[in-house]
C-alpha cells in the first residue's frame, strides 16, 4: 500500500492522469537480509550498500523488464534465529529474490527458509557447504573456498617459496570450511602445517596466537578470520614480530581491515576473489561511483553486492518475467559478459549448484590500500 500511494503522489505532482498511474507496475519487492549489526556488521553493511547502488542505477535506467526494484533491508544482526525470521518475513513479504545473509554461519542456518520459499537467494558466504545441500534457490556473490585455496596454495608454493604454514583460523562455518580446504590445498603442494589455531569468533586479544605462530617457525602465516578480528591478528603478529609471510584470503586484505590494522597490514599478500583496486577499467569506475554515494571505499563485499543485483537484473531479462521459480531455473549455467552487462564488471559463469568461476587476483598491501601482483584465470588456473 505504501508503494501505491508513492507512485500516486508522484503522479499527481506530475500532473499525469490517475488512469496511467493506475496501469503503471507495481515494483519488484529484493529484499536485503544483511548482517548490519553485530560481528558481520562491516561486511553486512558493506553489501547492503553495493546492492543498493545498484538498484539505484537500474531504477533510474529504466529498471528491469519496465519494472522498478522497491529493495527493503532487514538487519539480521549477525543471529542465526534472526537471519531465519527475517527469511521468513520476506517469504510473507512475496519478495521476488532475496540478496544476503554474507556470512556463512548465517547462509547455512537460514538459506532452508527461501528454499522451502522458492525464493531465489544471492549470498556471500564462502564456506564450500553452502552449495553441497542441493538447494536450488542459492547462488554465490564470491568464490566458493574450494575454488579459492588451491590457488593461494599454489602461489605460496611457487610465487613465495614457502615450505611450512601456521593456521589461524575462527571456529564458525566460515573458518571451519577455509580451514579444511587450505589444509588439504596445501598438502597438495607438499607445504607442511606446523601449527593449527583455532580462535573464538569475536576474539580481540591475539597475543598468544602471534606467539605460538612465532614459536612454530613457519614460513608463512596463514590467517583466516573475520575482519575486525583479522584487523587485531595483524596487529598482534607486527607487534611481536612475527619474520615470515602473512597471507589470507579476500577478507584478511579487504578495504576494512586495512583501515583498522593500519601499518600492520602492509605486507599482507593474499588471493581475492574481487578487489576494487583491479586493474580493470570497469571495476575503478564502479569504486568511484561508490565513493561518491557513500563517502568511503568500497571492499569485496560492496563489490559482492552490486555485482549479484546485476546478476538478478541479467538473469531476468533471461527469463523474460518476473517469476522467482523461473529466475532460479535462468540462473542454471548463466554465462555473463562484463562486454555485454557492464554492471557483473567481470566476466562470470555459474554452474547446476550455484557457484560461480570468474578471474580472480593476487594482491599486496601497501600504503592502505591493495596492489595487483596477478590476474589469474577462471578455472584451475593458478599463479
Amino acid at each position: 500500500m505504501r508503494t501505491f500511494v508513492r507512485v500516486v503522489a508522484t503522479t499527481l505532482a506530475l500532473s499525469v492522469p490517475l488512469a496511467v498511474a493506475a496501469q503503471e507496475p507495481f515494483p519488484a519487492v529484493v529484499v536485503n537480509a544483511v548482517e548490519l549489526s553485530g560481528d558481520g556488521a562491516i561486511a553486512g553493511n558493506n553489501f547492503n550498500n553495493g546492492v543498493r547502488l545498484a538498484f539505484k542505477e537500474i531504477n533510474a535506467a529504466g529498471g528491469i523488464l519496465g519494472r522498478k526494484i522497491e529493495a527493503i533491508t532487514l538487519d539480521i544482526q549477525t543471529k542465526p534465529e534472526v537471519a531465519k525470521a527475517a527469511l521468513r518475513k520476506a517469504a510473507e513479504m512475496k519478495a521476488y529474490a532475496v540478496m544476503g545473509p554474507v556470512f556463512s554461519d548465517t547462509v547455512l542456518a537460514s538459506m532452508a527458509e527461501t528454499q522451502r520459499a522458492e525464493i531465489p537467494t544471492f549470498v556471500g558466504g564462502e564456506a564450500t557447504g553452502i552449495t553441497t545441500q542441493g538447494n536450488p534457490y542459492v547462488f554465490r556473490s564470491s568464490l566458493s573456498q574450494a575454488t579459492s585455496m588451491p590457488k593461494l596454495a599454489r602461489y605460496l608454493k611457487d610465487g613465495l617459496r614457502v615450505e611450512s604454514v601456521a593456521m589461524v583460523w575462527v571456529e564458525n562455518a566460515f573458518g571451519r570450511g577455509g580451514r579444511e580446504a587450505m589444509a588439504q590445498a596445501l598438502a597438495a603442494e607438499g607445504i607442511k602445517v606446523v601449527a593449527d589455531l583455532p580462535t573464538a569468533p569475536e576474539q580481540r586479544d591475539f597475543a598468544g596466537v602471534a606467539a605460538k605462530v612465532q614459536e612454530s617457525g613457519a614460513g608463512a602465516a596463514f590467517v583466516y578470520l573475520n575482519e575486525r578480528e583479522a584487523a587485531d591478528c595483524l596487529r598482534a603478529l607486527f607487534e611481536q614480530p612475527y619474520g615470515g609471510w602473512v597471507v589470507g584470503e579476500t577478507t584478511l586484505a579487504g578495504q576494512s581491515v586495512i583501515e583498522m590494522a593500519g601499518p600492520a597490514a602492509n605486507g599482507v599478500r593474499a588471493h581475492v576473489g574481487l578487489t576494487p583496486d583491479a586493474l580493470v577499467p570497469a571495476v575503478r569506475e564502479f569504486s568511484n561511483r561508490f565513493l561518491q554515494e557513500y563517502g568511503y571505499r568500497s571492499d569485496h563485499n560492496g563489490m559482492k553486492g552490486y555485482i549479484a543485483a546485476y546478476v538478478l537484473k541479467a538473469a531476468t531479462e533471461k527469463a523474460g518475467k518476473f517469476d522467482s521459480k523461473e529466475l532460479a531455473q535462468a540462473m542454471k549455467g548463466l554465462t555473463l559478459s562484463a562486454s555485454e552487462h557492464p554492471g557483473v564488471l567481470l566476466d562470470v559463469r555459474y554452474d547446476d549448484k550455484g557457484d560461480l568461476d570468474r578471474v580472480s587476483f593476487i594482491v599486496r598491501v601497501a600504503g592502505r590500500h591493495q596492489e595487483m601482483i596477478a590476474m589469474l584465470p577462471a578455472g584451475s588456473g593458478g599463479f
